[in-house]
């Protein structure tokens, strides 16, 4: 067994070895003896984002813990699973080394994982493209991810795209941006696992982090992507803030029919990171997973899973 196996699977059983609170008190203990400037950031961008759980030392509120302890205590045999099926060492240190933070902030792993060379999404070793692509990008924000395709495979590389963004000021940044390339479709749509309406949810870390919930703003339409795109599509990313697997349930016959390569964020909540492979497994059992991250060595953001 190499060193990356033995790390993962010395941590996979002296987590199963413990009980749920025994769990929670020794993360708790480990961020205690994080270096306070440090703890102070986690607390900062925890509270800020809101997607896992409020974190506030002074007032005794250890929710971000409380669900990390969980994810760990109720899934550590889903993690495994997972494991099992990254496709490359690459992969499987990037799993652990998320783990790893999870459960003693180790920051070392986390930054010797961060990809360093590719960027968000588009790993030159594990994507490539033609001509015929048909793209999908969920969550378009103002067109960066579009851009930065255009740039790693060619204006030339692709016969149409799809842009969904939820936010009306982001959107119109968004069409103004991409307004010189043909083929280039904008639609200021939610996506999910059914059709309907929505409110927009602003989130106080900028519009980047909007969120569709009952109670909102503006309104906003939901479709699914099986209904919206009738023809085949190739490739579909997916940074919807915690979105990503209505998503997935809504583009299940393309994903059947059509094998698109996906390109998705893992990291909105403490179960996309173990369940999204397991349905994306269900529905294709030919897909071979990758991981990746570019986000903080403190907190490992910006972690996509590429099914390919």
């Amino acid at each position: 067994m190499n060193r990356i196996d033995r790390r993962f699977f010395a941590l996979a059983d002296e987590i199963k070895g413990l009980g749920e609170k025994e769990l929670y008190y020794r993360i708790r203990k480990a961020f205690d003896e994080v270096p306070q400037a440090i703890q102070k950031s986690c607390m900062d961008f925890f509270n800020q984002f809101g997607f896992w759980g409020r974190l506030d030392r002074e007032r005794g509120i250890y929710e971000e813990i409380e669900g990390k302890a969980h994810a760990l205590f109720a899934h550590m045999d889903d993690f495994l699973w997972v494991y099992e099926r990254l496709a490359d060492y690459r992969s499987r240190a990037t799993l652990s080394a998320i783990l790893h933070n999870w459960y003693c902030y180790d920051f070392t792993a986390t930054a010797q994982t961060k990809e360093p060379l590719f960027d968000d999404y588009f790993d030159l070793d594990l994507i490539r493209c033609s001509k015929r692509e048909v793209m999908v990008d969920l969550g378009a924000f103002v067109g960066d991810t579009v851009l930065s395709y255009l740039d790693n495979y060619g204006a030339d590389c692709y016969e149409t795209i799809y842009c969904y963004e939820i936010t009306p000021a982001t959107f119109a940044v968004l069409e103004r941006n991409l307004a010189s390339y043909p083929g280039i479709v904008c639609r200021r749509k939610g996506v999910a696992d059914r059709s309907g309406t929505l409110s927009l949810r602003s989130n106080p870390a900028g519009a980047s982090a909007n969120t569709l919930g009952e109670e909102g703003t503006a309104t906003v339409e939901l479709v699914t992507l099986d209904e919206d795109i009738p023809g085949p599509i190739t490739l579909l990313k997916a940074d919807i803030e915690g979105f990503e697997q209505k998503a997935l349930l809504g583009a299940e016959r393309h994903i059947r029919e059509d094998h698109p390569k996906l390109l998705l964020s893992v990291y909105h909540n403490n179960e996309d990171l173990w369940k999204i492979p397991q349905m994306i497994h269900a529905m294709g059992p030919d897909y071979r997973f990758y991981l990746r991250h570019r986000g903080s060595p403190l907190y490992p953001t910006e972690v996509t899973l590429l099914a390919l």
